[in-house]
């Protein structure tokens, strides 16, 4: 009786220790899953973030363009206006 109630507990006991290395196994395999999975995330996320520093680089530079056009039109309209108003009165003399 002795024998089989040490066998018991012996099986028992192995059987415990194959459950927690089982699942210790498992779950260094999921963690690492993950870790490659957030890896491919991060990449994803860094190719958007990319992405998207390109397009509002491009849309940076076409307003200042627009800007500078339009300082330049600025620039240019007083003396357009003075250029008018000299040949209205040049027109009003008889």
């Amino acid at each position: 009786m002795n024998g089989s109630i040490i066998a018991t507990i012996v099986t028992a006991v192995l059987s415990l220790a194959g459950t927690v290395i089982t699942v210790l196994v498992a779950n260094k395999q999921t963690l690492s899953a993950l870790d490659k999975k957030s890896e491919l995330s991060d990449a994803k996320l860094e190719a958007k973030l990319e992405k998207h520093m390109a397009v509002t680089d491009t849309k940076i530079e076409e307003l200042t363009r627009e800007v500078r056009e339009h300082n330049n039109f600025a620039r240019r309209l007083p003396v357009l206006e003075e250029k008018v108003a000299q040949l209205e009165k040049e027109e009003r003399r008889p």
